[in-house]
């Protein structure tokens, strides 16, 4: 990879081949985000843009529109920072049981495409799969209900058991202590460009996006970073 960008294509996605199966043999573990890269990132969006706005209109009496200038400059002020993620700060900042709001949608809470093949894959693969995830642990506890996610992989860990956000150079730090990994033989899937900076920084050398987080917009492939749109672009069969 160098430092100029690469803006990938469908085409050159489908055509990668930096994860053949003999390039997927030298992985050993595979992080993974979880929401837009194993969970639909819909659930998330409609939450905090179209949900959130409308009961926080409703509840302290004002305008939509006023409603959505509000939570976005919140948004706004926290973006990278750990509390962007925290149930807890924004229950306490807009004064609404946001945890529990979540609670009224979870029929969104949908897998990605071709997601518990993959995972299936890298079981029978004898490869780790870890979730590595922002999302703080109440919401990850409602996914893991709605899904069973929780048990297609080997480990759940959240950014706010470090109290470091993935953005953060220290979060990979404790990580790394607390779930040791070789850089050259561990790959991270993401879907935030910001993250995998974040993990290129730390030495990261197999990294991957997700060109369609949210299946309800419409895919972005205008990124530094290789990518794929669904994951039936990395199952193979080993037939060693």
């Amino acid at each position: 990879m160098t430092d100029s960008h690469i803006h990938n294509t469908a085409e050159q996605s489908n055509n990668n081949q930096a994860y053949t199966a003999e390039q997927w043999s030298k992985i050993e573990t595979v992080l993974l985000d979880m929401d837009g890269t194993l969970l639909d990132l819909h659930f998330d969006n409609y939450f905090w843009l179209q949900f959130m706005p409308e009961k926080y209109a409703e509840l302290f009496g004002i305008e939509r529109e006023e409603a959505n200038r509000v939570l976005k400059q919140a948004s706004d002020e926290t973006s990278g920072t750990l509390n962007w993620y925290c149930l807890d700060y924004w229950s306490e900042r807009l004064n609404m049981p946001v945890a529990e709001l979540k609670h009224d949608i979870v029929e969104k809470i949908q897998y990605r495409p071709h997601v518990k093949d993959f995972l299936e894959m890298l079981k029978q693969q004898g490869k780790r799969a870890v979730i590595v995830t922002n999302a703080h642990r109440d919401s990850v506890n409602l996914k893991m209900s709605k899904t069973g996610l929780d048990q297609l992989v080997d480990r759940i860990i959240s950014s706010h058991d470090y109290q470091e956000p993935k953005e953060s150079q220290a979060f990979w730090q404790h990580l790394q202590h607390d779930e040791p990994f070789n850089l050259e033989t561990t790959l991270l899937i993401d879907d935030s460009q910001a993250v995998l900076n974040s993990a290129r920084k730390w030495g990261f050398q197999h990294l991957l996006t997700i060109f369609h987080p949210d299946s309800k917009k419409a895919p972005n492939t205008d990124s530094e970073h290789l990518g794929i749109h669904h994951f039936d672009e990395l199952i193979y069969k080993d037939d060693t």
